[in-house]
Order: C-alpha cells, then sequence, then structure tokens
C-alpha cells in the first residue's frame, strides 16, 4: 500500500510517498481502507518537531514516521472481538498514520454520516469534536445566550459557527475580509471583518467568547465579556520558538485567572459518542463540513504547505478515491471560490 511519512523533521519536503505493508488488525480493531483523510495543526506540528512534543514524538527524529490523525473510509475486515462494525461499513474517526491507503482502528471511529462524502466527513472529527467540547462542555452554551466567535473561517471555527447556531445562540463570527461571506452563509447572525472593525471596542458584550485566534491580548477581550462570562480559547498566534503557540495561551490564560474570569483551555477528546453526536448534526442538516480543497495523497507535502500558509479557508483534505464531494450551499460555494 502507499503511505506517506517522514524520517526527518523539518519543512513538507521531507514528506516522503512509500510503499509498504498494510497492517493487520488485532483481534480489537477493525482494518480500512482510507478514502479520506485531512490535515490539522497537529501533523504541522509532529512533521516539523515541535520542541515539546520531542520527548515522546522522538527528540532527534520521529520514532514513529506516520503521519495524519482524521480519516474516512470502508471497513475492510474486523478483528475477532469486534461485534459492533463490520466489513463494509462506511466509518470516521481517527487512527495513528492516516495519511495512508490502509490503516487499523480501534475505538475512535464510527459511522459515517450518510449525507456528506468521505473528504467532508475526513475533516470532521478532530476539529468538529474541538468545536463541540469547546462549546458544550467547557462553554456550557446556553439558548439564547450571545456568542463571539474570533477566528470563524478555519477548520474548528466553521464547524463552532454551526454548532452554536445549532445550540440556539446568537452568534457573531470574527474572520478576515475574504471570509465574510462564507461565514455569513453559515448561519452567523453577525460578521466581523476584522481588519475594518475592532470587535473589542464597538460597545457589544458577550456571554461566550469562543476563541481560536488568540489574536487580542487578555485586556482586550475582558473589554467584551459580560460579568458571568465564559472564556474558550482553543488557539493562539505562534509565539515563541519552543513553546509555540502556548506562550499566547499561557498570557491569555494568566491574564483571565487574574481578573478572576472563567476561562477554558483544552484538548479535544475523540470519543465515538461523540463522533455520534456530530454524525447527527451532520444528517439533520444543522452542520455542513466545509472543505476548501482536497489534494491526491501523492501531493501531501502540498497540502501541508497550504496548511503552513495560515490562511486556508475551513478545512484541507487528502483524497484516496474518486468521489466527488456532495453539494454546498450555493452561497458557502461562492464564497468559498472568492
Amino acid at each position: 500500500m502507499k503511505a506517506i511519512v517522514h524520517y526527518k523533521y523539518g519543512l513538507p519536503d521531507v514528506l516522503q510517498l512509500i510503499e509498504t505493508q498494510k497492517p493487520i488488525p488485532t483481534a480489537d480493531e477493525v482494518l480500512v481502507h482510507v478514502h479520506a483523510a485531512s490535515v490539522n495543526p497537529v501533523e504541522w506540528y509532529g512533521m516539523t518537531g515541535f520542541p515539546l512534543a520531542r520527548p515522546s514524538a522522538g527528540w532527534l527524529k520521529p520514532t514513529d514516521p506516520r503521519l495524519g490523525a482524521d480519516f474516512s473510509g470502508v471497513v475492510e475486515s474486523v478483528g475477532a472481538n469486534v461485534t459492533d462494525f463490520r466489513a463494509g461499513d462506511k466509518i470516521f474517526g481517527t487512527t495513528t498514520g492516516a495519511f495512508a491507503e490502509y490503516v487499523c482502528a480501534l475505538k475512535s471511529i464510527a459511522l459515517k454520516p450518510a449525507n456528506v462524502s468521505f473528504e467532508q466527513a475526513a475533516s470532521v472529527p478532530i476539529a468538529g469534536l474541538t468545536a463541540l467540547q469547546g462549546l458544550r462542555d467547557h462553554g456550557k452554551i446556553q439558548r439564547g445566550k450571545k456568542v463571539l466567535i474570533n477566528g470563524a473561517s478555519g477548520g474548528v471555527g466553521t464547524f463552532a459557527v454551526q454548532i452554536a447556531k445549532a445550540f440556539g445562540t446568537e452568534v457573531t463570527a470574527v474572520c478576515s475580509p475574504g471570509n465574510v461571506e462564507m461565514i455569513r452563509s453559515l448561519g452567523a447572525d453577525r460578521v466581523i471583518d476584522y481588519k475594518n472593525e475592532d470587535f473589542t471596542r464597538n460597545g457589544e458584550r458577550y456571554d461566550l467568547v469562543f476563541d481560536v485566534a488568540g489574536s487580542r491580548s487578555w485586556s482586550e477581550y475582558k473589554r467584551i465579556l459580560k460579568p458571568d462570562a465564559t472564556f474558550v480559547l482553543v488557539g493562539a498566534k505562534k509565539g515563541f520558538p519552543i513553546i509555540g503557540p502556548l506562550a499566547g495561551v499561557l498570557r491569555i490564560f494568566i491574564g483571565a485567572r487574574l481578573s478572576g474570569k472563567k476561562i477554558a483551555f483544552f484538548i479535544a477528546k475523540i470519543t465515538r459518542q461523540d463522533l455520534e453526536a456530530m454524525k447527527d448534526l451532520i444528517e439533520s442538516g444543522k452542520v455542513t463540513p466545509i472543505v476548501e480543497q482536497s489534494y491526491p495523497l501523492s501531493q501531501a507535502a502540498d497540502a501541508m504547505r497550504h496548511l503552513g500558509t495560515g490562511h486556508a479557508k475551513a478545512k484541507i483534505t487528502i483524497s484516496l478515491a474518486e468521489e466527488k464531494a456532495v453539494a454546498l450551499p450555493a452561497k458557502t460555494k461562492q464564497a468559498l471560490q472568492v
């Protein structure tokens, strides 16, 4: 089978497409023929050798050369102890080494939403569950409340806008000027172009702020919070070379704590229960996974370069099968083409 590997840390040129052995599932695993995978910041940090991750990933070179987590595909065979999946099932979830034609998977999988393509399904796990868990579990989102999403046009942000609307909230989304129409098409009640309006100085206050961008200081953020508001921090600027975006996260987190505000920073847990929750939201039409561009496996390095620009809209995927995505709403499709 074909797979993407990297035997050293570095920029996308370190990625190689190789022929390797098809994995053999254990008694508790399923073997999946991968149809699509998606690209996330976690792959970027794994590829480049994020310093804080090296104690477990390998100090000088990766101990596991595989790359990729999110995937969707078709079950080819199941282990002896597997009773809830069978050959032929279309599934999505996460595993290790998803940039490959076949993977073995265990707990973090669920049946694929029937109304979206494999590429769209593969875009869901990490980004979708980060948005879901951040809003629902850490943000305690409630119907009728005012929610602001900063960094709304990326993978997590596009899911967060739609999930927040599904919970019945009033959503204000902040993004760059080129993404305003796309975010408006996803249902945001108000979209702010951050280059033309300072969302921290317009007098608005919010019950919940979901921050993917980490683009402002805490002194600016606290101006937009209601007295009992919750601030959920998902990302931040790159910061210092050694700790990367954690520098920005720490500055905001410490500022919030010193101010006595409720703040949460977390890493999503990929569970079957929440994959199924996302499946329900997608099949009900409340959430549509948005894929800006899909690359063939042989062009995985180009997919990573696109991610590395920091200007990707929604999700980037890697396609391993010929299949067209289902039609997006006309307004969203037009916005992506701008």
